[in-house]
């Protein structure tokens, strides 16, 4: 049995354990609506529920574009120059240690309740793996090749085009992977706290009404759309690289 079947029976298998558990009473109702439910609610607000997905998708979209460019930016300054490197990488470690919930009232505050704050959050949250990634990848670069080429008269840039940027992909695509999910997670978060707008406003608002199927129907949904992106990088990565697919398949 292939890997995609295993995880279609492993999901099939665990709705219908939810299913059984929330027809027996076993769990409330209230506590764990059963996936019928959830389907009914996550049809009933489709045309609401895409309205609100769009404006996260923006957020998440923007932040994560501003979040790669600023990355490989600073992930090259920083493998050009050893003293931006040992300045700037303790500041990277410690934006990583604040908590984003803490960090997203302190934004809208600043920003105010639009885009802005979101888009931002979303930022802070992808920009460190991006980084990290990129910044190791150029340090793992063949040594002997960058001495080879050097040997032969080879500039920086060359050795970045022919070297260090090639050797560099799979730790971007592996950094974008988990950024692209975080985006969503981020955006989701700074929608709790303000805003007219998104799956994190709706799912705000469907709480407080105790509409907890509606509640399961955007966690579902935003589980669905980080998958999808996650995918969505693999196959970008793939066109990218279609040599790692050659070196597996031998």
């Amino acid at each position: 049995m292939s890997k995609s079947w295993q995880s279609l029976v492993l999901v099939a298998a665990l709705i219908i354990l939810w299913q059984g558990l929330s027809m027996t009473g076993i769990i409330p109702g209230y506590m764990l609506p059963s996936p019928v439910r959830v389907l009914k609610a996550f049809a009933g607000d489709f045309p609401l529920l895409m309205h609100h997905l769009r404006n996260t998708l923006l957020e998440a979209f923007w932040g994560l574009l501003i979040a790669v460019a600023a990355s490989f930016v600073l992930a090259l300054l920083m493998d050009f120059n050893k003293i931006l490197k040992k300045s700037v990488a303790p500041l990277l470690l410690f934006t990583q240690t604040m908590p984003t919930i803490a960090v997203a009232p302190l934004l809208i505050l600043w920003m105010g309740y639009g885009s802005a704050p979101k888009i931002a959050l979303v930022f802070l949250t992808c920009f460190f793996p991006m980084t990290i990634g990129l910044l190791g990848a150029f340090a793992e670069a063949d040594i002997d090749a960058i001495k080879l080429l050097q040997s032969m008269g080879a500039k920086k840039r060359q050795i970045y085009q022919y070297i260090k940027l090639p050797r560099s992909l799979p730790a971007f695509f592996s950094g974008l992977r988990i950024s692209s999910s975080y985006a969503i997670i981020g955006a989701v978060v700074a929608e709790w706290l303000g805003g007219d707008a998104g799956l994190g406003v709706y799912m705000t608002r469907v709480r407080r009404s105790y509409s907890f199927d509606k509640m399961f129907a955007v966690i579902l949904l935003t589980a669905a759309l980080s998958l999808a992106l996650i995918k969505f990088v693999s196959e970008i990565e793939r066109l990218a690289m279609p040599w790692r697919k050659e070196l597996r398949n031998e």
